[in-house]
């Protein structure tokens, strides 16, 4: 919105001009979304608590303090997230770009998705949401529809092709079959952000950190002489989507504040998914999708816990951890739970900083 202000008007009244940098209104989405995640997120949170009653029902199969120490706290704080980035999106992003929309649709889709499973799980009083078969349906639905865009509005040569971090030119053209390898992306990453968040704090941060990594991602792919110095495949107009991945930090930032433990209300599926969403689209967006294996190599550490674990089981009667997702591993070794949160934060800074030297290591 502010954007075609710029372009409208910046030529008559100087001082608009600013709103034609990127740069600028990612800044401006940042603090957008953080002060609309201040201002609101009390009142939602009232008004979730007064809905809810009893809170986020807790699984009976995890950690048993939880049982005692999360019970009544309210679920569905992914809307705060989620209306935070959408806000400071229309308020500072190019509208006439079909990356801002298409991963826009995205978070939204899955955020509905979310938000129909904790609805389920609040007003049945169980853990367990709607059919599992059906909610990933939808996802690769909705994925697909956006992998599909993605390769229409990109360039031929690259826009079903998937590249290679430390190969410059090294691209392989998968042609329609892209589209189920990129919606396989976007609903994974989706998955595993939902599994990491089992801990006040824990999968917010990282999410945030990997979000701040693909905004500098974005905006290099997507200025012709960075990609060109860079040796990137350049791909126009997706440095645009820096101002989504300010609206994440933002909103992150934002959600932080309540999330910080103890805990006042949980994300639930509404933000989880939403967020893991966006961070795959982006990824397929810019051809990064393997640089996001990396950057979000904590999401991948706690959905492959359970894959193993879920495995093993069947096949050998034996549980390689003490308990699956990973974090809960930890806690049931004995480590406390802001120990394991601030450790699982290291971790993903690090991954964040390996993914990241991809971007010159070609």
């Amino acid at each position: 919105m502010l954007y075609h202000l710029a372009q409208n008007f910046g030529d008559t009244v100087p001082v608009l001009s600013v709103l034609r940098y990127t740069t600028f209104r990612t800044g401006g989405s940042i603090m957008t979304a953080l002060l609309f995640v201040f201002l609101f997120g009390p009142m939602l949170i009232t008004k979730l608590k007064l809905k809810q009653g009893r809170g986020q029902p807790i699984r009976e199969d995890g950690p048993a303090r939880h049982l005692l120490e999360k019970q009544g706290t309210p679920t569905m704080g992914g809307l705060m997230i989620l209306l935070g980035i959408v806000f400071s999106t229309l308020l500072w992003a190019d509208l006439s770009n079909l990356y801002i929309w298409t991963v826009l649709f995205v978070a939204l889709g899955f955020g509905a998705i979310g938000f129909y499973d904790d609805f389920l799980k609040v007003t049945r009083s169980t853990a367990s949401g709607f059919s599992g078969r059906i909610r990933l349906f939808l996802e690769f639905a909705i994925a697909a529809v956006a992998v599909f865009v993605f390769v229409r509005i990109g360039k031929p040569e690259s826009s079903s092709a998937m590249a290679f971090p430390f190969l410059k030119d090294a691209l392989w053209q998968m042609g329609w079959l892209f589209i189920p390898f990129g919606a396989f992306v976007i609903v994974g990453s989706g998955n595993s952000v939902n599994m990491t968040d089992g801990l006040d704090g824990l999968a917010i941060v990282p999410v945030m950190i990997a979000a701040a990594s693909f905004g500098l991602i974005v905006y290099l792919v997507g200025h012709a002489k960075f990609a060109d110095y860079l040796q990137l495949h350049y791909v126009a107009g997706t440095g645009e989507l820096a101002v989504i991945c300010g609206g994440v930090m933002g909103a992150g930032l934002g959600f932080l504040w309540f999330n910080a433990p103890p805990a006042m209300i949980f994300m639930g599926d509404t933000g989880s998914l939403s967020l893991g969403g966006i961070l795959g689209a982006l990824a397929v967006a810019v051809k990064h999708e393997i640089v996001l294996a990396i950057i979000g190599g904590l999401f991948v550490l706690e959905t492959v816990s359970v894959i193993v674990q879920v495995v093993s089981f069947k096949l050998t009667g034996k549980r390689v951890f003490a308990m699956a997702p990973l974090h809960h591993h930890f806690e049931e070794k004995g480590w406390s739970e802001p120990t394991v949160v601030i450790r699982f934060w290291i971790i993903a800074v690090v991954l964040a900083i390996l993914g990241l030297a991809t971007l010159k290591l070609r």
